[in-house]
Order: structure tokens, then sequence, then C-alpha cells
């Protein structure tokens, strides 16, 4: 489901770009990829890219 929000928010070629690399202070200098990995649930990765994107409120 992260996978599916972040290409319908972003497209398809940025989510994956922004998931790999773009290191979020809200997931401990992590990216998004590097934080599933290590095991942090999906919706909290999902809402810290929200966060940093100002994605609105009725889209998160």
């Amino acid at each position: 489901m992260f996978r599916k929000l972040m290409a319908g928010e972003f497209g398809q070629v940025r989510a994956e770009m922004i998931a790999r690399d773009h290191v979020l202070s809200s997931l401990g200098g992590r990216t998004a990829d590097d934080a599933l990995e290590a095991g942090t649930g999906a919706k909290e990765v999902w809402i810290a890219v929200c966060e940093a994107f100002d994605v609105p409120g009725n889209r998160r």
C-alpha cells in the first residue's frame, strides 16, 4: 500500500527516487526505504513523507 500511495501522490518515478534518496530527519536520518527495511511501520513512514513534502491532510 505504501508504494501505491507514493506513486499516486508523486508519480512512479519520483516516488521511487524519494523513497530511495530523500533522507528524513523524522525517521532518524534515514530514507523511507531504509526505515521500512529497519522495521518502521509503513503508516509512520508515509506520514513522515507527507509532512516533509507538505502533502495536504485530505490526501494522507
